[in-house]
């Protein structure tokens, strides 16, 4: 399942969903994880998602590694440079 459309943030008890992604099929970044916030229903370790990486923001396919809900003033990483997931694929 697919989900792509809906681009609404989600929120848990007043906190956001933020994932950590690690991208296997890229020898440049490969065993290093980055900190995305999620704004699609539902992710859990394991899944796939399509996100931007780099300067260039090239969209690249990663799995996550972990999911965390925090307030954004607790993010995992500093708020203004945390990306958003474009895509979230349910294996």
């Amino acid at each position: 399942m697919i989900y792509g459309e809906k681009r609404a943030i989600i929120i848990k008890m007043d906190k956001l969903c933020f994932v950590s992604v690690e991208f296997p099929d890229d020898e440049n970044v490969v065993g290093r994880t980055y900190w995305y916030l999620c704004r699609f229903g539902g992710a859990a370790e394991g899944d796939l998602v399509d996100a931007p990486l780099g300067r260039h923001n090239r969209i690249q396919r990663g799995v996550i590694r972990a999911v965390t809900y925090a307030a954004m003033e607790n993010s995992p990483y500093p708020w203004y440079l945390i990306k958003d997931i474009k895509r979230l694929i349910k294996l």
